[in-house]
């Protein structure tokens, strides 16, 4: 009894841990990108335009701090079942494009836009599953599908009034931007799974470790290369030294993130994961709206509550309809 007891104690206290790690990484990554996106630097009031280059920097912090990790804890078993480090090289362009998408959006519409947005994945993953490999799924399924399509409509309709803080206020070209964004991690995700359907081995620190990899070395020619970007980014940091620790601050949250979150779904897996980020969305729109002063209109919080009302819907339903049992599949990006 007293053995079990503990046993409890300590898997709640676990539990406790990933929570606070990936609320608190991810919150504190939301205001460095909002206030990246949003702040004025030095006398000239000059902003920080290259916002692409945060999944960049970041893909090259997370890469070098998961191959310290291997380096101390290298995969156990046969070595056939580990993913060699090149077959990584297909979702490596997915995810360094998305993800740059999405960083790109904050330019013309709101942070709180943007997390709502993005929450949306399930409807293009539903629509190719329907019309490309003639999925079925549940009338609840649909019914969230709905809820989630409707509620980020509703918050588009209600902006009335755009942000002054923006760079370049477009709502059309910002939400274009999140589409694609959606569209690359859709492809990630698909290619991620058919990696880990070959290798037994699903070491999620190996995933981490290659998919950065290949992201990061992508973006070595096009920031320094075809364009001066990579350059700008140094001179512009070296000028103005607290855009520099905004930025590597959001790798470093980026980086804590990612291992807690694989701990968490080699733990309790994904469905208790999927908890945690969804409502850490939810939490990221009110920090904004408390923290960097994003006040939203009564029909926008209604937008957020049908939004994220439908996503733990389709949360619980996939639940009920997997029998129970929740997917272990990784994620080598952030959520």
């Amino acid at each position: 009894m007293v053995e079990s007891s503990k046993s409890h104690v300590r898997t709640a206290l676990e539990l406790l841990l990933c929570v606070t790690g990936i609320y608190g990484a991810y919150l504190t990554q939301g205001v460095v990108q909002e206030s990246l996106a949003t702040k004025t630097f030095g006398p000239d009031s000059l902003r920080f335009v290259h916002l692409s280059s945060l999944n960049a920097v970041q893909s090259w912090v997370c890469f070098i701090w998961a191959f310290f990790l291997l380096s101390i804890f290298p995969s156990t078993g046969n070595s056939k079942d580990v993913p060699p480090f090149h077959v990584y090289w297909k979702p490596g362009v997915s995810n360094a494009v998305g993800p740059a998408c999405g960083l790109i959006a904050l330019t013309y519409i709101s942070y709180p836009a943007q997390v709502l947005a993005k929450s949306s994945k399930m409807i293009p993953v539903m629509l190719a599953g329907v019309i490309i490999y003639g999925k079925r799924y549940a009338p609840v399924e649909y019914f969230c599908c709905l809820l989630v399509s409707g509620g980020v409509s509703w918050f588009a309709l209600a902006s009335k009034t755009t942000s002054s803080k923006l760079i370049s206020p477009n709502a059309p070209l910002g939400y274009a931007l999140i589409a694609a964004n959606l569209f690359f991690d859709g492809y990630t995700n698909a290619t991620q799974d058919d990696i880990h359907k070959k290798y037994k081995n699903k070491n999620p620190l190996v995933t981490m470790c290659w998919m950065n990899f290949w992201c990061g070395l992508y973006y070595v020619p096009l920031m320094f290369l075809v364009s001066k970007t990579g350059f700008e980014v140094l001179e512009f940091c070296s000028r103005y030294p607290e855009a520099g620790t905004n930025l590597l601050l959001f790798c470093l949250c980026g980086a804590i993130g990612q291992l807690f979150i694989f701990f968490t779904i080699s733990r309790f897996g994904s469905l208790v994961n999927t908890l945690i980020t969804t409502t850490r969305k939810f939490f990221n729109i009110l920090l904004s709206v408390l923290w960097n002063g994003n006040p939203l209109m009564s029909e926008q919080w209604l937008a957020v509550g049908l939004v994220f009302g439908g996503l733990l819907l389709h949360t619980a339903a996939k639940r009920v309809y997997s029998g129970g049992k929740g997917s272990d599949k990784s994620r080598g990006k952030q959520p």
